[in-house]
C-alpha cells in the first residue's frame, strides 16, 4: 500500500480533503470507479448489527476491485478464547488484510484495533462515539440539496445523547457553516452532549417552520436501562408525525440514519412524502465510501 492513513473521527479530515472526496463520489455517481483496491484484502469486522453501513462498505470495496471478508465475532478467537482486540488486529495485518473497516459497542475499541493494526482502519461506528462516514454522506447529502450550508438551519430530534451519528454530523455540519440545532428533552439531551455552537432546543413545534433540513433519530433503547421520560409523552413531544409534517417547510429535506422506528420517531406518513430523502442517503453512501476508500488508499 502506499499509505497507512486511517479515519477514526471526522476531525481526522480536512475541509479540503472532504471537498475532494465529495467531488470524486459525484463522479462515481456517473461512471465506474477505478480498481483502487484491486488486489487488496478489505476486512470488515462488525461487533455490533448494521444493514446500511455494513452493505454500503461490501458495495464500495467491490467497486474499487478490492478483496472482501466480512467477520463477525462469534468467528473471532477473542469471542471464546480470550483474545484481546490488538491481538486480533495483528493477526489481521499478518493474514494479508490491509484496510479494517470496524464497528464496537465501546468508545475507543476502533482506535485500539487501528493503534495495533498496521494498515488503513475505518471507524464504522464506536460506541455512542463516533460515525465519521455517516457525517461524510450526511453532509454530502444536505450539500447537493440545500447548496452552500452557511447560515442554513440543521436540526437533530431525538435521542442525541446516546447518538454516534448525531455526535459526528453536528461537529461536520458546524464546520461547513451550518447552524444546528439540537432537539430534545433533558434525559437525550444536555450541554455535555453536544458541541457548544449546538443551540438546545426543547420545543420541537417551535422551529419547525424556521429550519432548512431536520435529521430525526431513533431512540437508542439498546443503550440505556430506562427511558428518562414515558413513552407516550415522548412520542407526543417529539415524533414527526402527520401534524408536524403539515407545518414542515414544504422544501425542507427529512433525513435519517437508520433503522428507523415507524411509530416512534415518525409516522408512516413521513417514509411517502417527497421530502424523505432517506433512500437518497443510502445511495450517496456507496459513493461517499468509495471515495474515501479510494483517497485513505491513493492519497489525495
Amino acid at each position: 500500500m502506499t499509505t497507512t492513513r486511517s479515519l477514526l473521527d471526522i476531525d481526522d479530515l480536512a475541509n479540503e480533503e472532504i471537498d475532494a472526496i465529495f467531488a470524486l463520489a459525484r463522479e462515481f455517481a456517473q461512471r465506474p470507479a477505478p480498481r483502487s483496491l484491486d488486489g487488496r484484502f478489505c476486512a470488515n469486522l462488525f461487533f455490533e448489527q448494521s444493514t446500511r453501513t455494513h452493505v454500503s462498505f461490501q458495495c464500495a470495496q467491490l467497486r474499487l476491485g478490492g478483496n472482501v471478508v466480512n467477520l463477525t465475532p462469534a468467528q473471532l478467537s477473542l469471542a471464546t478464547k480470550g483474545e484481546r482486540l490488538d491481538d486480533t488486529a495483528v493477526t489481521l495485518r499478518a493474514l494479508g488484510i490491509e484496510i479494517l473497516v470496524a464497528r464496537h459497542p465501546l468508545a475507543g475499541a476502533v482506535a485500539e484495533l487501528a493503534a495495533a493494526f498496521e494498515g488503513c482502519t475505518v471507524n464504522a461506528g464506536d460506541g455512542t462515539n463516533a460515525h465519521p462516514t455517516q457525517a461524510l454522506l450526511d453532509t454530502f447529502t444536505l450539500r447537493d440539496l440545500l447548496g452552500d450550508l452557511r447560515g442554513r438551519s440543521i436540526a437533530f430530534v431525538g435521542d442525541i445523547r446516546h447518538s454516534r451519528v448525531a455526535h459526528s454530523s453536528m461537529r461536520l455540519l458546524r464546520r461547513y457553516g451550518a447552524t444546528v440545532l439540537g432537539v430534545g428533552p433533558e434525559g437525550f439531551l444536555t450541554g455535555a452532549d453536544v458541541p457548544p455552537e449546538v443551540e438546545i432546543v426543547r420545543d420541537f413545534d417551535g422551529v419547525l417552520r424556521d429550519i432548512d433540513a431536520l435529521v430525526m433519530l431513533r431512540v437508542q433503547r439498546e443503550r440505556f436501562e430506562k427511558m428518562p421520560m414515558d413513552d407516550g409523552a415522548y412520542i407526543a413531544a417529539y415524533q414527526l408525525n402527520d401534524e408536524r409534517l403539515s407545518r414542515l417547510g414544504a422544501r425542507t429535506p427529512i433525513l435519517h440514519p437508520g433503522p428507523y422506528n415507524r411509530g416512534v420517531e415518525i409516522v408512516d406518513a413521513v417514509t411517502l412524502d417527497p421530502r424523505w430523502r432517506y433512500r437518497e442517503q443510502v445511495r450517496n453512501g456507496v459513493l461517499v465510501r468509495a471515495s474515501l476508500l479510494h483517497h485513505l488508499v491513493r492519497g489525495w
